[in-house]
């Protein structure tokens, strides 16, 4: 499975399937055009749930650390 593959499914999982389509396109999109970006925050929201964090929180204070990067490739 690949990154993309990885982050299309936890969207689904966490609430994307209740996103319009073409919502679902704009994250595939975005996960294809940097997908270090996306690798680098799985890693660490890896990190911290075997620190303990639940996930939610972990994912939650990851994407706050990349808001600039995520809310630019989510832009073009």
């Amino acid at each position: 499975m690949g990154i993309r593959d990885f982050f299309v499914k936890q969207a689904v999982k966490y609430g994307a399937k209740n996103l319009p389509k073409e919502q679902q396109e704009m994250l595939k999109v975005a996960v294809d055009k940097n997908p270090a970006l996306f690798s680098k925050i799985a890693k660490e929201i890896e990190v911290l749930k075997k620190q303990g964090k639940p996930e939610m929180y972990a994912s939650l204070d990851v994407m706050k650390k990349y808001q600039k990067e995520l809310q630019e490739l989510f832009k073009k």
